[in-house]
């Protein structure tokens, strides 16, 4: 089955921008983009020029980080755009689906509903003490164009078993792609699945450098999966993604001084994550702690509200998620830095003692 059956006829008839960038490299004399020949004053970045529009350097250097080849990945804005790309290229408005397992991350649902596509929940099964997907039921549903999955979950933390994901893949090959979001998979403790993508063509991986390598701020996503995909998303991606700072500010994360410095401060949340279960699973107004395998902890306390604006007036910000389906009164608490952790426990023992 080619995957361009799946996609919007739209997208498919598109002819891609050709941006300056796009049609030549950037060297020699460049007169063909408009820009300003003269670069700020900016410790030597060429700020005047347009980025390339997939720099290369930071594309095999992620290509290495995930295992995969470079032509099954696409850097994006985030992981945010990735999903955004996949909602528009492959969801015609009105018309086709997409499946989310709440509570999960909103912008599956979001992007959906801004593209017209519409949206069937098969919520979470809370067993034994932890979250997990259904997949017989998800793969029992009307067929759907896309099936979201996070893992670690956003915002419960369970990890999905990976045989039970491929399985899925399998199930709905002839009419969707399934997309893992492993924004927070270098804090769990089960490989990732982008090696899988080469052996399942409707597999999609999202990754991030937002979480375990703290580069918020820059907005690097990828998308990884099989060229065809890649390729169909391509013809949509804005023609300069990637700003030149942020791709330096890549480069230097993925070298190998910043990949020590990454594992060094992934140890260290590990331990500090430890130090706060323990305070939470023994504080009395928490009637449950879900530790999780992300770099968050989610409680349920009553009120959980009154928990998050206690802790605003004390200067500590916590995350409401009683929104969400089946976290009535739950919080989320996300793993801060030794003082910022010895100062939300601090609090904790304050609060409702």
């Amino acid at each position: 089955m080619s995957i361009a059956n799946l996609a919007r006829p739209e997208v498919l008839a598109l002819q891609p921008y050709a941006s300056a960038r796009r049609l030549a490299d950037s060297d020699g004399i460049l007169l063909n983009a408009n820009e300003n020949p003269w670069a700020p004053n900016t410790e030597g970045l060429p700020l005047n020029r347009y980025p390339d529009p997939q720099p290369e350097d930071l594309r095999q250097a992620l290509a290495t980080e995930y295992g995969v080849d470079p032509g099954q990945l696409l850097i994006t804005r985030g992981s945010d755009e990735g999903i955004d790309l996949l909602v528009r290229s492959f969801c015609r408005p009105d018309t086709d689906r997409v499946l989310i397992c709440p509570p999960c991350f909103g912008m599956y649902a979001l992007s959906a509903r801004v593209q017209g596509a519409r949206v069937r929940e098969v919520p979470l099964i809370e067993t034994d003490g932890d979250f997990q997907a259904d997949f017989d039921r998800i793969a029992s549903e009307s067929p759907c164009r896309l099936y979201f999955l996070c893992s670690p979950n956003n915002p419960t933390g369970n990890e999905l078993p990976a045989e039970a994901v491929t399985t899925l893949a399998e199930k709905v090959k002839g009419h969707g792609l399934v997309v893992v979001d492993e924004a927070y998979q270098e804090f769990g403790t089960r490989p990732s699945l982008s090696a899988q993508v080469q052996h399942s063509s409707n597999l999609v991986v999202l990754r991030t450098l937002s979480k375990a390598f703290g580069l918020a701020g820059c907005r690097i996503g990828v998308v990884i999966a099989h060229p065809e995909v890649i390729g169909i998303l391509g013809r949509i991606i804005a023609p300069y993604p990637l700003p030149t700072p942020a791709v330096e500010a890549a480069l230097a994360a993925l070298s190998p001084e910043g990949r020590d410095k990454r594992d060094k401060q992934l140890a260290r949340l590990a331990t500090e994550k430890s130090r706060l279960v323990e305070a939470l699973e023994q504080h009395p107004a928490m009637l449950r702690v879900w530790p999780g395998a992300a770099n968050f902890v989610l409680v349920r306390t009553r009120p959980g509200a009154g928990l998050v604006e206690a802790a605003a007036a004390a200067g500590i910000r916590l995350r409401d998620q009683s929104a969400q389906p089946g976290l009535t009164d739950c919080v989320r608490i996300t793993v801060g830095s030794p003082s910022e952790n010895e100062q939300l426990m601090t609090f904790l023992g304050e609060w409702q003692t």
